[in-house]
């Protein structure tokens, strides 16, 4: 029996050795691994943090003329004077990720008499700033049916949009120009002198790309309609936390996030397009229309923030 358990104990101690050694060579296997993904990993960043300097590099040469520096505004006397004209305003898209915030900055400011909603459905809204926010429910396929609710308004934003992976083409066309140019002419033709539209920086009609196609011909059509004035705003990247699922756009905000204070003109926070259409509206404007790329948006949506 003695001989017998010490065999047994021999045999444990040369198994617990054998598992030592395992378990040796399988850290070392993980640590091999690790060091080759961290590796892996560093590479990749620094050639990532190349591409976008890049692109940095080519955005700022095609961003259009150089947006020069808002001058100094006193927005507090701007934003009295603005009341002072009891002017009302609509606003499409208030679902969306850009109305929500502009909506949010202009309840908050209370720059308008009367602001009304335009979309297809109700927004619940638990905030009692909101409750004196009028809302009009309607069908954009058959927006003729609905003119009285774009009739009495002095300005107008719109924020509409979606996007082609999810209504196709002939979903995104519809919306992105089709019920956009639609709007227009109804608010036009209910006495809008000025419309607010956000479009995409790289809008061009003559585009070969779909979104940029699309962006670039409804910003031209609702120039023809003749808007006493008319802003256009185009911004690169929005850096916001989408409701919806968008993946491609997700990883560019979160890897432009990082970078957004050193390339402004990849990106651009989402409240900072909000504050400068609200800035923007506070001002008398030079041009009939008038196309703010995204630097110029930056710079006026900086100005209008709230201090």
């Amino acid at each position: 029996c003695a001989e017998t358990a010490a065999e047994d104990g021999n045999g444990a101690g040369a198994s617990g050795r054998s598992e030592n050694i395992v378990s040796i060579i399988s850290d070392l296997q993980r640590r091999t691994v690790m060091v080759f993904l961290q590796s892996s990993w560093s590479r990749t960043l620094g050639a990532l943090a190349v591409v976008v300097a890049v692109l940095a590099a080519i955005l700022h040469y095609t961003d259009g003329p150089e947006a020069e520096e808002c001058p100094r505004m006193d927005l507090q006397a701007m934003e009295e004077n603005f009341r002072q004209k009891n002017k009302s305003c609509f606003v499409l898209g208030a679902s969306g990720e850009t109305g929500r915030v502009l909506l949010k900055e202009i309840v908050e400011r209370s720059l308008f008499s009367k602001v009304t909603l335009i979309g297809r459905r109700k927004l619940p809204f638990e905030d009692k700033a909101y409750e004196n926010l009028v809302q009009e429910v309607v069908d954009f396929e058959k927006l003729e049916d609905y003119a009285a609710a774009f009739q009495g308004h002095d300005v107008g934003y719109c924020c509409l949009g979606t996007t082609k992976a999810k209504a196709g083409t002939e979903g995104f066309i519809r919306v992105d120009h089709d019920y956009v140019l639609k709007s227009a002419e109804l608010a036009k033709a209910g006495g809008c002198t000025h419309f607010h539209l956000e479009s995409s920086k790289g809008a061009d009609k003559t585009s070969s790309f779909l979104y940029l196609k699309t962006k670039g011909q409804v910003e031209a059509d609702i120039a023809e309609l003749g808007f006493e004035r008319y802003s256009i705003y185009r911004p690169a990247v929005l850096l916001v936390d989408r409701q919806e699922s968008r993946p491609a756009e997700w990883m560019a905000r979160k890897f432009l996030g990082a970078f957004s204070s050193v390339f402004s003109t990849m990106s651009i926070p989402i409240t900072t397009v909000a504050r400068a259409m609200v800035t923007n509206t506070l001002t008398d404007g030079e041009a009939k229309v008038e196309i703010l790329e995204n630097k110029a948006v930056y710079n006026l949506g900086n100005m209008g923030e709230k201090h």
